[in-house]
């Protein structure tokens, strides 16, 4: 009966874990600022104005993303998804752990 609450808290554990890493809000940061790299080619990371894609500074700040939805990480991670607007589609192309890490450093834009 002692060990219950210890096989109980690696019971929660193991389920958090198995949480799909785009749910998670434990994105490595620099690792995100590697990823983004990618990104760099159409975005600013540190300003507002538009290169090719518009500027991310602040992006989780916005009340509302340039599609019009709330700049949540749902709707964020949608247009990463599903591109638009002539940028491409990274649903395939970004791993569950790489779409984490970007979702953390665009946090800190």
């Amino acid at each position: 009966m002692k060990r219950a609450p210890q096989i109980l808290a690696g019971a929660l554990a193991a389920a958090l874990w198995m949480i799909p890493a785009t749910l998670r809000a434990d994105g490595d940061v620099e690792k995100g600022k590697e990823v983004f790299q990618q990104c760099s080619v159409c975005h600013y990371p540190d300003k507002e104005e538009k290169k090719m894609g518009p500027g991310l500074k602040g992006l989780f700040k916005k009340e509302k993303l340039h599609n019009g939805k709330a700049a949540t990480e749902k709707n964020v991670m949608e247009v990463i998804d599903k591109g638009g607007n002539g940028m491409p589609a990274y649903e395939d192309l970004l791993t569950a752990e790489e779409k984490a890490d970007l979702l953390a450093y665009l946090k800190t834009l």
